[in-house]
């Protein structure tokens, strides 16, 4: 639909820069003002509509002075308004760490670390694959697990880039454990309220490893 442009309220904005924006406004200015790439808006009331992909067009289309700008109108789910910033761009897709295959997680890393001044450039990319590709991932509950892994990727400003291609959806800890890297992965008070619940004598006087070994006999 071809919206008046004071009817449509920018939503969250683009993070362009003022130079694209401007040059875009006047190279736009001089083929006819026409927007052959559509804003993508959701209607909130009656001739009242939301900026929810394409947010570029709108700054453009303002600075260009427009009055009417070409639309799509999208339903008002907030799952349409994420795969309009994803696929203009404007957000990074996320992949469930919890399931995610091998070349998966490969490819979130290697974007991360060819990202321009990557914190994880230092970090190896089939070491830290493998690492959390064996790793029991889908009973972490957070991505801190990955520190305990060895693999280059540290707490702090690290780890917290990993939030931007990854999240979780942790399946509950099964009532009996005897992976040992699933038992590797938990604190030795956990291990000794496992012990415990399987009656294992001198558990409260064993260390980690001994634990680890008892329980996944």
């Amino acid at each position: 639909m071809y919206l008046y442009l004071d009817h449509i309220d920018p939503g969250a904005g683009t993070s362009s820069s003022d130079f694209l924006i401007h040059a875009s406004a006047h190279l736009l200015s001089q083929t006819k003002g026409r927007n052959w790439v559509p804003l993508i808006v959701k209607e909130v009331a009656e001739d009242r509509y939301e900026a929810i992909g394409n947010t570029f067009i709108y700054a453009v289309a303002e600075v260009a002075n427009l009055e009417k700008v070409w639309c799509i109108i999208a339903d008002d789910s907030e799952e349409t308004k994420t795969i309009s910033r994803v696929l203009s761009g404007e957000e990074i897709p996320k992949a469930n760490l919890s399931k995610a295959s091998r070349d998966t997680i490969m490819q979130a890393l290697q974007y991360l670390i060819e990202q321009p001044g990557s914190l994880l450039k230092s970090v190896n990319l089939a070491v830290a694959t493998n690492r959390i590709d064996e790793a029991p991932r889908q009973y972490w509950k957070d991505l801190n697990e990955i520190v305990k892994l060895k693999c280059g990727i540290t707490k702090g400003k690290k780890l917290d880039s990993l939030k931007q291609v990854f999240y979780l959806t942790p399946e509950p800890l099964p009532d009996i454990i005897k992976d040992p890297a699933l038992l590797s992965s938990l604190t030795v008070p956990e291990l000794r309220v496992m012990a415990r619940k399987r009656e294992i004598s001198g558990a409260g006087k064993m260390k980690k490893a001994e634990l680890i070994n008892a329980l996944s006999e």
